[in-house]
């Protein structure tokens, strides 16, 4: 069965964005994954923050906790072909958060989903970034410290 999160595997070292295919809105431009059980059981935890369009994309994963974290996150909950089975808005630290319906959870920065208009129900898609449409790629590693 093929998901959503196809694009991200594999070698390829092209840069991917977030985007709502409802309403063309990019959400995240600076895609990490969590697709083993080390980087899942991590997730965010021991970061001060979660860059301006960037994401966190733990498959599969339909639970998340915010236990430990030192800021609050935007969570979308979504199936396999990329539909938002449901948000949680600025979740605050010491919290737990399900979707039994869903296949993988986006970890984002406060009010992205907001931002970005993003609702249950809409259909994400993760496509390649091509640099003519004026979006710069955030290297995380990059921007660390320098906020």
């Amino acid at each position: 069965m093929g998901s959503f999160l196809t694009p991200l595997l594999g070698a390829s070292r092209e840069s991917h964005l977030l985007e709502n295919s409802r309403n063309g809105r990019v959400v995240a431009t600076c895609l990490m994954t969590a697709f083993d059980s080390v980087t899942r059981r991590k997730g965010l935890l021991g970061r001060w923050f979660l860059p301006e369009k960037s994401a966190l994309l733990i498959a599969p994963c339909n639970a998340i906790h915010t236990w430990f974290m030192r800021f609050a996150i935007d969570v979308a909950f979504v199936a396999p072909d990329g539909r938002v089975v449901q948000v949680r808005a600025a979740l605050p630290s010491w919290r737990i958060a399900w979707a039994l319906r869903a296949y993988a959870v986006i970890e984002l920065p406060a009010g992205a989903l907001a931002d970005s208009s993003t609702l249950p129900g809409d259909l994400l898609a993760i496509r390649p970034i091509t640099h003519t449409v004026g979006i710069q790629p955030l290297n995380w590693l990059s921007t660390r410290g320098r906020q």
